[in-house]
């Protein structure tokens, strides 16, 4: 009887039959690969590239003779400002059409996007630019000379030449009343600012109300609000101090909201590990909200001291004006830089108009100083130290490696 042992043997020319047939059996076809996708272009996103300008610079230049066509000789129009908006509208459209020739309509969109954006920029830049060089024209005459700085407009006559006066008063006035608004707005702005952030209750929705509301209210408004309560019903002189409580009005609502945002900007984790380590609520306040938020603190002040140096009818109304110099803010009337302008402008007198116009050139120096002194005190982010500060962080690790604690390594 056969075993089913030797029912399942084989041969070995039998197994190496099987083995080669196996070797050299075909391999099974592979299936077919799926078409690869289209490959997707890559989107440059921002940036200036040769083709951009390319084609930026042909639609300017084409828009601008079919604009001189169009506008000048086949249209009933004329006059510059129409001619810019004309070339304008023009250039977008031939931007547009070239942009189509070249790219999808994603990329054409955006491009669009950005020259609207660079137009508006520059649009700014160019009425800026246009202000300060038509007053530093209009005043260059009367500001080159060393006398409109050195001296008052006590022995200057509406016929006097253009060497004899200046604004030293009116610089000194309006120093000194805006020396003592900052004074003023600036713990009134910031107290209410951290009350509202940082404590709240019920009183700070009134609070903020009242401040929104302050935010736009018309200057000449707080003129007569001191005028009657600190002239006329105190019984008080103008002076260049009722002027810098005007200016006080004007300016807190300003540093209010914006040390309100900067304030609410401070990460609460910071707050929080201050309250874990047992700080108390002012001490957080104190040490650690106002340190962090200091920067943007600090451009609150500077945009609420450019509101308050460029006011004229608050200073009309409490100030009174004087061709004299006047050094004590609390007696007697004083003159400011805006107050200054107001007058003389409206003189016949070119000399007269050349000093208003030179004044105003003046204000606008000491308002470019301070957002420039705001851009360097203020550019640090929230919470990055300054180079003292990271000068003593690195002496205090420098002098732990060189002199480590008992039971360090």
């Amino acid at each position: 009887m056969t075993s089913a042992t030797d029912r399942i043997a084989i041969t070995p020319e039998e197994h190496a039959s099987m083995t080669t047939t196996t070797e050299t059996a075909p391999a099974a076809p592979a299936p077919p690969a799926a078409p690869d996708p289209d490959e997707q272009r890559r989107i440059r996103l921002g940036g200036v590239d040769a083709g951009t300008v390319r084609t930026n610079l042909g639609a300017a230049a084409g828009s601008l003779a079919l604009t001189w066509v169009l506008y000048e000789r086949v249209l009933p129009f004329s006059g510059a400002f129409g001619f810019l908006i004309f070339w304008y509208l023009l250039f977008l459209a031939l931007s547009w059409a070239i942009s189509r020739l070249q790219w999808d309509v994603r990329t054409v969109r955006e491009r669009l996007v950005q020259s609207l954006v660079a137009g508006s920029g520059l649009l700014v830049v160019a009425l800026i630019l246009d202000q300060i060089g038509y007053v530093a024209f209009r005043g260059a005459h009367a500001a080159s000379h060393s006398n409109f700085f050195t001296q008052d407009m006590r022995h200057t006559a509406t016929l006097s030449p253009i060497t004899s006066g200046g604004a030293l008063h009116a610089v000194v006035g309006s120093l000194e009343q805006l020396g003592l608004a900052t004074l003023f707005a600036v713990p009134l702005g910031i107290a209410a600012a951290v009350f509202m952030s940082e404590i709240g209750g019920r009183l700070a929705r009134p609070v903020r109300t009242v401040v929104e509301a302050m935010t736009a209210l018309p200057s000449i408004v707080a003129g007569l609000f001191i005028l009657g309560v600190w002239i006329l019903t105190l019984g008080n002189q103008k002076s260049g101090f009722a002027a810098s409580l005007a200016l006080t009005v004007m300016m807190m609502p300003i540093v209010t909201r914006a040390a309100e945002v900067v304030i609410r900007l401070v990460p609460g984790t910071l707050r929080e590990a201050s309250y874990a380590l047992g700080g108390s609520q002012w001490r957080t306040v104190l040490s650690v909200v106002l340190p962090t938020a200091r920067p943007g603190l600090v451009t609150a002040v500077v945009l609420g001291m450019a509101r308050g140096v460029g006011e004229t009818s608050p200073v009309l109304l409490t100030s009174g004006f004087t061709s004299q110099m006047n050094a004590d803010p609390f007696a007697e009337h004083q003159v400011s830089l805006p107050l200054y302008i107001w007058n003389y402008v409206r003189y016949p007198s070119t000399d007269m108009v050349a000093r208003a116009f030179a004044a105003a050139l003046t204000l606008m120096v000491i308002v470019l100083v301070l957002f420039v002194t705001a851009r360097l005190v203020g550019g640090r982010r929230p919470g990055e130290l300054s180079r003292r500060q990271r000068r003593l962080v690195a002496r205090d690790l420098a002098e732990s490696f060189t002199h480590p604690s008992d039971g360090t390594s």
